[in-house]
């Protein structure tokens, strides 16, 4: 806990962000600096709750108030050792979580929870700036060498809790940057990549070798004393209606993967190229992806930009099928909702027109059994609804390894079918969070080592 009476004596209070008009010209991040004594006050808010909800809220059980009391007391050191004890990058987190321990936050019953997220931020962004953030190699090695195939956040935390405890670990990665969907699915404006690159730096001072444009075998696995599958969920869920073959209708996450290579100067090849630029666009999903192809759309300068969800509007505040401390179901604003465009709930898309090229979208109102067909120009629809499982031609393949019923890798407590081959995050369990994925990567490195000390 923080200031006993704190939770009493201030309100939440979040950074600002940036104007709408200036952060649309750029691809920078939203919030503004948030000075160090407003974080203190927001951490004496978490109050002497007995037992911490905020705990089981996240994946990664990291333990909150204890990191929020350092902070009211300004052992901001004391505090980053308290965080990394559970967490490996809450630097990500910190910026792209939508944090499910606040929803768990005891305060939140009838007050306004914690501000968990911009306190975890806070502090390493602190402990960075002090120069407090160094390689953690480790005393001894054991001689075992490790493959993890994948470098998004559940690849990263295992290869550096396995590198840490004495392994040689070799991540391979695809694409020609270290980070996953961290690197490529993620805007810059909601958490640039030169927190992605400082940590690697860090990796590699501990030993960790990474290996980009990757394309890996089941033969070139057999090297090493175990492998761990963090390929990710990325076959993503298309919608097959009349018209899906048209120019103009993409992928949300190719869009978001172009952005970013363009973002630090990659050629686009102009036949492939996804741009919004003066286009009417329209994102089906209104999720995370979603919301993050909104604000891409709206830095492009998009002539327009519909956002379409198939489900009903969620209640202004928490639904009364999810309370406390289940994360709840209601009205999210992203900050890119609050830069423009439209949001319409309830619709379904029946199919596309056009001649070639996708100029029309067709739909249907499904919260009203009576609604004939709507039309809505569009030149460019991305496709944000989410995803179905790993890509299981490759290496998924050629292992033989066993799915569940979702499709997702089979393993029982991270060890696949095959022996020595494990898997962990989205792969494993489904798309997911960045803060599941991440505790995801930490306990598979467990089960590995584990496995290592039983291999001569």
């Amino acid at each position: 806990m923080g200031k006993v009476t704190g939770f009493l004596e201030f309100e939440r209070e979040m950074p600002p962000r940036r104007p709408v008009a200036e952060r649309l010209n750029d691809w920078f991040e939203i919030y503004q600096d948030f000075p160090a004594e407003k974080v203190r006050r927001q951490a004496a808010r978490c109050m002497d709750c007995g037992v911490p909800f905020c705990h089981t809220g996240c994946p990664l059980n990291n333990v909150i108030p204890d990191w929020n009391d350092l902070v009211y007391h300004e052992r901001w050191r004391e505090a980053v050792r308290a965080l990394h004890a559970t967490n490996n990058f809450p630097e990500f987190t910190g910026r792209i979580c939508p944090a499910p321990c606040e929803a768990a936050c005891v305060l939140g019953i009838n007050e306004n929870p914690v501000t968990i997220k911009v306190i975890e931020r806070a502090i390493i962004d602190h402990a960075f700036q002090q120069g407090w953030i160094q390689p953690e190699p480790p005393r001894t090695r054991t001689g075992k060498r490790v493959a993890v195939v994948g470098s998004g956040p559940a690849g990263l935390a295992a290869a550096q809790q396995l590198a840490r405890a004495g392994h040689s670990v070799t991540v391979f990665e695809k694409n020609d940057r270290i980070g996953g969907l961290l690197r490529y699915g993620i805007p810059d404006f909601k958490m640039e990549k030169r927190w992605i690159d400082r940590r690697i730096d860090q990796m590699s001072a501990e030993g960790v070798e990474f290996v980009t444009s990757a394309t890996v075998s089941a033969d070139d696995m057999r090297e090493f004393a175990a492998v761990l599958l963090a390929t990710g969920s990325e076959r993503p869920r298309d919608l097959n209606v009349p018209g899906r073959e048209l120019r103009g209708i993409h992928f949300a996450m190719d869009f978001l993967t172009q952005q970013n290579r363009r973002g630090v100067g990659e050629e686009i090849d102009p036949a492939q190229e996804i741009l919004a630029t003066g286009k009417r666009v329209v994102i089906i999903g209104g999720g995370d992806t979603g919301a993050d192809c909104l604000g891409t759309s709206h830095r492009q300068k998009a002539a327009s930009v519909h956002q379409f969800e198939i489900l009903p509007m969620p209640p202004a505040e928490r639904s009364p099928s999810t309370p406390w401390p289940l994360w709840p179901l209601q009205l999210r604003m992203e900050s890119s909702h609050e830069e423009g465009g439209r949001r319409e709930w309830a619709v379904a898309t029946t199919r596309f027109s056009g001649n070639g090229s996708v100029n029309k979208l067709h739909y249907v109102r499904v919260d009203d059994p009576a609604s004939t067909e709507h039309t809505l120009d569009a030149e460019l629809v991305l496709l944000a609804m989410g995803f179905v499982g790993p890509v299981k031609t490759g290496l998924i393949e050629q292992l033989g390894i066993a799915l569940d019923s979702r499709g997702s890798i089979a393993a029982q407590d991270f060890q696949t079918s095959v022996p020595g081959i494990f898997a962990a995050g989205d792969a494993r369990r489904g798309q997911s969070l960045v803060v599941w994925a991440i505790a995801e990567g930490r306990k598979a490195a467990v089960a590995v080592d584990r496995f290592l000390g039983r291999v001569s």
